[in-house]
């Protein structure tokens, strides 16, 4: 097969990090890649020989192996691999086959090894990787919950093939689990069907059990996933039972291994660039609780997850952008699409509601502000259909207040630095997180520089500033316990988020201030205070610590209830939590009271 360069380009274009490179340089990359056509059972490349360069699988299945020959991963489309070896002394880290007939694109060493120093997004992108941040992709490392299929089908001894038959016919499934007494007794598939009932004329009333696999190997839901490949493999299965205390939990196929794998931000990314309605954009954000279970399960770090999560939400509000552009025609002066809030910090988890605004050209005029009421309406709708519900507090471009000309934003910032009243420091707050989206960034970049610099400037405001962050206090009770939350809904449980997460956000927008510095991702707010000297080098490695197993808690309490079939939230009872777990989320929790006491006396620092 032979792929013209337009096709290449196009491909690419789908791609992260290729997405991000300018049109001229991913023009001149797109004739750089060579095609390459592998058939199944091809070797790639073997562990230890010189890498060629940085392959891209356009079509087909890799399968990937580690020095010991033992399956590390499935590889689908559109993802990379090969990158390790190049980055560490060109020669391969792992071996590849094709497990299906494939069609490669591969990028020569030396292109990759120009990206690599003059593209920062290309370089950071396969960095992250080189660091195995981005290892939670990888089948090998996750625990067979995460992926298993939780309510099997089915059915008794005495049930005739026919009817176990028209069962999985039925349901579109390939298999199906005999039980005896509530207990695992064996298993069938469509293959004992065909081999073992139509070749030799058995009657229809055949019972099941005479054709099912008695005894069928099976594993437990601690498993990981290279249980589950090096089981089918030796073995030349397709189907494994989950059992755990003799009870069936589950069901695994090869299947589920593809559709696991299937899951990436990236697949996420492109399909929603591609899509034209909001509708079919949320069938794919429909997909981000499983998403999220897979990257935790792996051992992602929260930053991590929490980036690729928020990349789903900027790509979905470019693409409403674009949509509402093509629907109400081309706007009538520039604008800039920004958001603010956990999208604004790239910090989004399963839970997310949506928090922007809309900065305008100074050349607007009375008459075209409907136009740009449209479209956030158009953006903002979209979005809640998307599942980025609408802001309670009404902090959304579709309220006037949020969609003004740059004049009025700075008068905006002034006000609120000049006269820092409760709902000042309430709306500073939100808009020191603000990112830019989609639109003419130009719009933001000297409005965000002069905030900062008169926001330093005055230390009153950073005063109330400071007072306005300390009102989110973790949750210490006395005798080393947690402040549980008392009645309603979430009755013993922790706030991981409101007295979590935010205390440390709030922190880490105070030293932003303090330091004049740009960043709005917590933690890179907290890598930049310590650098800048804002911060101490003891008192920031201890924060970046308690900040990071709070978050990390956080995205495992929410993996755990995606997994019972319950909707994400930040509401955990410490009671899920071993003592040990316990005692140093406790620790982490005191940590922040510390850092919130010393900005509170005028510190700013812990020694």
């Amino acid at each position: 097969m032979t792929l013209p360069v337009d096709e290449i380009l196009r491909f690419l274009r789908s791609v992260h990090p290729y997405d991000s490179l300018a049109a001229d340089t991913l023009d001149g990359i797109a004739q750089r890649f060579q095609v390459l056509n592998i058939d199944k059972g091809q070797p790639i490349y073997t562990f230890g020989e010189p890498m060629a360069g940085l392959y891209l699988l356009h079509d087909g299945e890799v399968e990937v192996r580690d020095g010991n020959g033992s399956p590390v991963s499935l590889l689908g489309p559109r993802n990379s691999f090969g990158e390790r070896g190049l980055i560490r002394d060109n020669k391969a880290v792992t071996s590849t086959r094709a497990a299906a007939d494939s069609v490669l694109l591969m990028l020569p060493r030396a292109d990759f090894d120009t990206l690599m120093t003059t593209e920062p997004t290309f370089a950071k992108f396969f960095d992250r990787r080189r660091n195995d941040v981005r290892r939670g992709s990888d089948l090998a490392t996750s625990r067979v919950q995460t992926f298993m299929a939780k309510t099997p089908v089915t059915c008794p001894l005495q049930t005739s093939v026919q009817q176990a038959a028209r069962l999985m016919h039925d349901k579109h499934i390939s298999s199906l689990c005999i039980v005896n007494d509530d207990r695992l007794a064996g298993i069938v598939t469509t293959r004992d069907l065909t081999g073992k009932v139509l070749a030799p004329g058995l009657p229809c009333t055949t019972p099941v059990e005479q054709v099912m696999a008695h005894d069928p190997l099976t594993l437990s839901p601690s498993a990981i996933g290279s249980d589950v490949l090096h089981a089918m493999m030796e073995h030349r299965i397709g189907h494994i039972p989950i059992v755990e205390a003799g009870k069936l939990v589950g069901i695994v196929t090869q299947t589920d291994l593809t559709r696991f794998q299937a899951v990436s931000s990236a697949e996420l990314v492109s399909a929603i660039a591609r899509a034209d309605t909001a509708v079919e954009m949320a069938r794919v954000t429909a997909e981000i609780p499983r998403l999220l279970v897979q990257l935790v399960a792996g051992g992602n770090r929260h930053e991590v997850v929490t980036r690729l999560i928020t990349d789903i939400a900027d790509t979905a509000t470019r693409r409403l952008l674009k949509l509402a552009e093509a629907t109400l025609g081309p706007p009538p002066v520039p604008y800039l699409w920004l958001a603010c809030g956990s999208q604004g910090r790239q910090e989004q988890t399963g839970v997310s509601d949506q928090d922007n605004c809309l900065i305008l050209d100074d050349a607007v005029t009375d008459q075209q502000m409907p136009y740009f009421a449209k479209l956030a309406k158009f953006v903002s709708d979209g979005l809640d259909t998307c599942g980025y519900f609408y802001c309670p507090g009404d902090m959304m471009a579709t309220n006037p207040r949020w969609c003004q000309p740059v004049r009025v934003w700075r008068q905006y910032f002034q006000g609120w630095i000049a006269k820092p009243d409760p709902e000042a420091q309430m709306l500073a707050s939100v808009m020191f997180d603000l990112r830019p989206i989609g639109g003419d960034k130009s719009l933001f970049d000297g409005l965000h520089t002069d905030t900062l610099q008169a926001a330093n400037r005055n230390s009153i405001f950073v005063a109330h500033m400071v007072s306005n962050s300390l009102k989110h206090t973790p949750p210490l009770g006395l005798l080393r316990g947690f402040a549980t939350i008392r009645s309603g809904e979430h009755r013993n449980t922790i706030d991981l988020k409101l007295n979590g997460v935010v205390p440390v956000v709030d922190l880490g927008r105070i030293y932003a201030l303090q330091g004049k510095l740009t960043e709005v991702n917590t933690r890179a707010r907290l890598r930049a205070a310590e650098a800048a000297g804002v911060l101490s080098a003891s008192g920031g490695r201890d924060l970046i610590d308690a900040y990071d197993l709070i978050a990390e808690t956080r995205l495992n309490h929410q993996l755990v209830r995606i997994n019972a079939g319950d909707a994400p939230d930040n509401f955990m009872p410490p009671t899920t939590l071993s003592d040990f777990e316990r005692s140093h989320l406790r620790d982490a929790f005191v940590v922040i009271k510390t850092m919130q006491s010393s900005v509170g006396q005028g510190r700013g620092m812990l020694s």
